[in-house]
């Protein structure tokens, strides 16, 4: 059967279609665990081939930030090498928000005032003249409104084409709304992973907010992926389609509802294409019944 990331339908960001099956480029630039001190850069060609194997998948939607770098690769960078110039259809989504220095350390969450420096840090590292989609990364903050103005000014000035928030409260969703268009809400998310969320996706939903869920595969393991073995009703299931756990929790969470858009990343085109293949699993009632008793659990 053939692989594409369509196979799970579409969802309207604003004005751009893009496949509900993405791609997300975190782990990209480094083996193990992102953000490690000791990370290993991964090789150039591998990470290049990646993205050149997610568009031949049907990938439209790939999520970066520029303080996604190692020792010697940045996804931004990466992502310029390899798809510029860039597919019509390619919807590039970064974050803005949080950095770190050159030497990897995190830095404080930037000031309203230092978002347009941001924003053109990643124009410039993807060579583009403007942004699709910039999602404001909260990092604590307990009002997004002064941040979000200054988004929303660049969107005017044409520099960004459209806005989001991640790691995102209702409330700040709610703030950001009254600013400007919001088009998706990036939040960490998974199959027995923040449960609390539920409501929040279901109001995402009702207000034609996408809910883009990070972690989806990695759950707790977050930055270092998955970690021990997968429950008894995740295997269980998978057993039933012939599919791996990956592929069912990626399943499950494009199943919580038409606007649900997941980025699971990869720097392999062995597991890029074992994830992109979960966008044709449809699980049945009873399954997607066992596998609520269990995420709620």
């Amino acid at each position: 059967m053939k692989i594409d990331a369509r196979a799970a339908g579409l969802w309207t960001l604003g004005d751009l279609p893009v496949a509900r099956l993405g791609f997300g480029t975190m782990r990209l630039p480094q083996r193990g665990e992102a953000f490690a001190a000791d990370a290993v850069p991964r090789d150039r060609d591998e990470a290049i081939a990646v993205l050149h194997r997610a568009v031949e998948l049907g990938v439209n939607h790939v999520d970066t930030a520029a303080f996604y770098f190692s020792r010697l690769r940045s996804a931004n960078e990466l992502i310029n090498r390899a798809l510029a110039p860039y597919p019509d259809d390619l919807v590039i989504a970064t974050k803005v928000g949080p950095a770190r220095d050159a030497g990897g350390q995190w830095l404080p969450m930037a000031t309203p005032a230092q978002l347009r420096g941001q924003v053109e840090q990643n124009l410039r590292e993807l060579g583009r003249d403007h942004l699709d989609l910039v999602n404001l990364r909260t990092s604590g903050i307990e009002s997004v409104t002064a941040h979000f103005g200054v988004l929303a000014e660049l969107r005017t000035a044409g520099l960004i084409r459209h806005l989001g928030i991640s790691n995102a409260r209702p409330e700040h969703l709610a703030q950001a709304r009254a600013v400007a268009p919001v088009v998706c809400v990036q939040n960490a998310y998974g199959l027995g992973y923040r449960p609390g969320q539920d409501e929040f996706v279901a109001e995402c939903g009702a207000a034609g907010v996408a809910f883009v869920p990070f972690f989806a595969i990695a759950g707790a393991g977050r930055e270092a992926g998955t970690g021990g073995p997968d429950h008894d009703e995740v295997l269980a299931v998978a057993r039933e389609h012939e599919a791996t756990p990956v592929q069912v929790r990626l399943a499950w969470a494009l199943h919580r509802g038409p606007h649900v858009l997941v980025i699971p990343g990869t720097g392999t085109p062995a597991h890029l294409e074992d994830n992109v293949a979960a966008a044709a699993l449809r699980l049945t009632t009873d399954q997607l019944a066992r596998l609520d008793a269990l995420h709620r659990a």
